[in-house]
């Protein structure tokens, strides 16, 4: 590994989209993303791929600390940012479809409810002016599958999709390949030292690597690497096997969006449960817990097949990376040295943007 122009450090959604970023500018930089597992390992392949930029009540949430033009800037950042991930992976490539996204809410919920059905016009007004259209983007909508334990109605969102995260990163790393990016797997990054023309990335296996300019694209690792920037956020997921006849169609969020599920191949995709323990959840342990596991299993068994038979076919968990604002942090580091970080669980719909901000940031830094 010699002669690097630009070593990116993870090799997710963010790290893969700079790399090529990079190299669709500037065809002859060597270009090298490093990556702590032999595959890309964080939250971008391990999420559950939903294409969306917010719930009614992750608005309502947001708001009590982001201004109403702060809120409409975020909006518009993820849905132009799908926007960007469609036109550099394909739809068809990763699996991209548009059932639209529910919202709905336990039996208990009813002040929730209420308030998400009192601001629903407000909520409308934002989204609509960040994705500039005059249509309805929250509406009402009825129980339509069955769910038990719920109000009768929700709220609908029609402009929200789902992906196959696997595909979408397959197609990511065989593009970046293709445009000459190097990806090497394995490389657990460990403190980089800025010296005169570059900067030094000590390693805990492969030693120091020398690079011209480093790129941190790291998320919900940063904080191993850099305390204080970014907290770790665990998002714990489970899968069933095929459930013969599912009726089931769309991305779902329930109990503010910390719980969240979809069909996937004849299968619920089912998430969440972080609500119940956030300290023990602020971690990068990529583990599994019997607590939230079993939130998990009640929710499948209780509120989304009431009257199914289900067997679960696996289960894992995925470091998002939080904070207390919803922005991205892209930013220069130190000279040579940048980051962009902390999508706060939505890196499906941010990822290509803040990757190709970095990009944008590291090449037209002239202090190389």
């Amino acid at each position: 590994m010699q002669d690097i122009d630009y070593l990116i450090v993870g090799g997710g959604i963010v790290g893969l989209t700079c790399a090529i970023s990079i190299k669709t500018k500037l065809p002859q930089a060597r270009v090298v993303v490093v990556e702590r597992g032999n595959w890309p390992s964080g939250a971008s392949i391990k999420n559950a791929g939903f294409a969306c930029f917010g719930s009614v009540s992750e608005i309502l949430d947001d708001a009590k600390s982001h201004t109403e033009q702060q809120l409409i800037a975020l909006i518009r950042q993820r849905a132009q940012g799908l926007e960007l991930l469609k036109s550099i992976v394909s739809p068809k490539a990763m699996n991209y479809q548009m059932h639209g996204g529910f919202e709905y809410f336990l039996n208990h919920q009813d002040d929730l409810r209420q308030q998400c059905f009192d601001k629903l016009d407000w909520a409308n007004k934002l989204a609509q002016e960040a994705l500039k259209t005059k249509e309805s983007v929250f509406s009402p909508v009825d129980n339509l599958f069955g769910f038990a334990g719920i109000s009768s109605t929700g709220i609908q969102n029609k402009f929200e999709g789902q992906i196959h995260t696997g595909k979408l990163m397959e197609s990511l790393s065989i593009k970046a390949a293709g445009a000459g990016v190097h990806f090497i797997g394995g490389v657990h990054a460990l403190a980089h030292k800025v010296e005169a023309g570059g900067v030094q990335l000590e390693t805990r296996d492969h030693g120091v690597i020398a690079t011209k300019k480093l790129l941190l694209a790291t998320n919900g690792y940063t904080q191993d690497y850099l305390p204080g920037l970014v907290n770790p956020a665990r998002a714990q997921v489970l899968i069933t096997e095929p459930i013969a006849g599912l009726k089931i169609e769309g991305t779902f969020h329930l109990d503010q969006g910390y719980y969240y599920f979809r069909n996937i191949d004849g299968r619920i995709l089912l998430g969440g449960g972080r609500n119940l323990d956030f300290e023990g959840e602020r971690t990068t342990s990529e583990q599994t817990t019997d607590h939230i596991q079993d939130a998990l299993e009640r929710i499948l068994h209780e509120v989304i097949l009431p009257e199914a038979k289900v067997t679960i076919a696996a289960r894992w968990s995925g470091i998002m990376g939080v904070g207390t604002q919803k922005k991205p942090i892209v930013n220069t580091l130190t000279p040579n040295v940048y980051c962009g970080v902390r999508l706060g669980g939505m890196g499906v719909a941010i990822g290509a943007e803040v990757g190709q901000s970095l990009a944008d940031l590291a090449t037209e830094d002239s202090s190389m």
